[in-house]
C-alpha cells in the first residue's frame, strides 16, 4: 500500500469514529451542546498534550504551526460544530443533517476548483450516488419539507457544510505542519465552547455514565478522529476521501440500529448499495488505484 492510500485510509478511519458521533450524544441526555462541546474537545485537547509530552514523545514543539493553519483548524473545528448546533435548534432534524451532509460532494467540488486535484468521472458519479444514498437515509424514502420559517437552521446546515468542506481542501496547504498539532487546535475548540457554554448555557452536572461517555467521545470522534482526518486530508485522495465520507450517515444509522434507537426501513439497504457502489467507482478511479 503507496504512502497514499495509507493517508487515505487514515481519513477513511476518521470517518469511521464519527459515525459513532450520533449514538454517543444522545448518550449523554441532557448536557447542553456548548458544555459537551468544551468537555469532548477538552478531553482531546489533553490527552494530546499529555500524549505529545510523555518521555520519549516529540515533545510540546509539534503543537507549533503557522498562525494561518492554526486560524484555519481552530475556525473550522468550532465554526463547524457551533453552526451545527445552531441548525439542528433551528430546523428539523432530518432537513438540518440533509444539508449537512453536502460536505462530502463539496470537498469534491472544492477539491477540483481550489485544491488543484484532478476528479476523474468515475469519482463525480460516485460521489452523487453517496449523496443519493445520504438523501435516502435521511429522509426515509419519504418527501423532505423545507419551509422558510425554519431558513435560519437550514442556512446554518448549509454553512457547517461550506465550512467542513472548504477546511477540508484548504488543509492540503499546510502539509508541512505536524498531525499532532491538532493536540492544541482541540484544546483552543475546548475554550471556546467554554466560553459559549458561559455565556448562553446552564452548566449541567454529568453522571458518572454521562463522565464515562463524554470521555469516549474526547478520545475517539473529537480526538483522534480529527487527527487522522488531518493525515487524510493532507497526504491522502481527497476525492476519494469526499465520496467515502458518505459512510458516516449510513453506519451511524447501523449503529442507532443497533442499539434501538432508530427502526429499520427499505430505505436503508437501497442507500448501502448505492454507497458500496459509489465508494468502488471512486476508489477504483483513483490514480493509485492499481497500485
Amino acid at each position: 500500500m503507496t504512502a497514499r492510500r495509507r493517508a487515505t485510509f487514515a481519513g477513511f478511519c476518521a470517518v469511521l469514529l464519527w459515525s459513532s458521533l450520533a449514538v454517543l450524544t444522545t448518550a449523554t441526555g441532557d448536557i447542553p451542546p456548548f458544555q459537551l462541546l468544551a468537555l469532548g474537545f477538552g478531553i482531546a485537547g489533553i490527552s494530546g498534550v499529555l500524549l505529545l509530552a510523555r518521555p520519549g514523545g516529540p515533545g510540546l514543539t509539534a503543537l507549533r504551526q503557522p498562525p494561518a493553519a492554526a486560524v484555519l483548524g481552530i475556525g473550522a473545528l468550532f465554526g463547524y460544530h457551533a453552526l451545527y448546533f445552531i441548525a439542528l435548534k433551528n430546523a428539523p432534524a432530518v432537513e438540518a443533517n440533509l444539508l449537512n451532509y453536502l460536505w462530502p460532494l463539496l470537498i469534491v467540488v472544492f477539491a477540483a476548483l481550489l485544491g488543484g486535484v484532478r476528479v476523474r468521472a468515475a469519482q463525480w458519479l460516485g460521489t452523487v450516488l453517496g449523496l443519493v444514498a445520504a438523501v435516502l437515509l435521511v429522509s426515509r424514502g419519504g418527501s423532505v419539507d423545507i419551509e422558510p420559517a425554519h431558513l435560519p437552521g437550514y442556512l446554518a446546515a448549509i454553512g457547517a457544510a461550506l465550512i467542513w468542506s472548504l477546511y477540508s481542501v484548504l488543509n492540503r496547504r499546510f502539509e508541512a505542519v505536524a498531525s499532532a498539532a491538532m493536540a492544541g487546535s482541540c484544546l483552543a475548540v475546548g475554550l471556546l465552547g467554554a466560553g459559549a457554554h458561559l455565556a448562553f448555557e446552564t452548566t449541567v452536572p454529568p453522571t458518572p455514565l454521562q463522565w464515562l461517555v463524554i470521555a469516549v467521545l474526547g478520545l475517539g470522534p473529537t480526538g483522534i478522529a480529527f487527527w487522522l482526518w488531518d493525515i487524510g486530508t493532507k497526504r491522502g485522495d481527497i476525492a476519494v476521501l469526499g465520496t467515502l465520507s458518505y459512510a458516516a450517515p449510513l453506519l451511524s444509522t447501523g449503529l442507532l440500529l443497533l442499539f434501538g434507537r432508530a427502526t429499520p426501513h427499505w430505505s436503508q439497504g437501497v442507500a448501502v448499495a448505492l454507497l458500496l457502489a459509489g465508494a468502488w467507482l471512486s476508489v477504483r478511479s483513483a490514480p493509485d488505484a492499481a497500485t
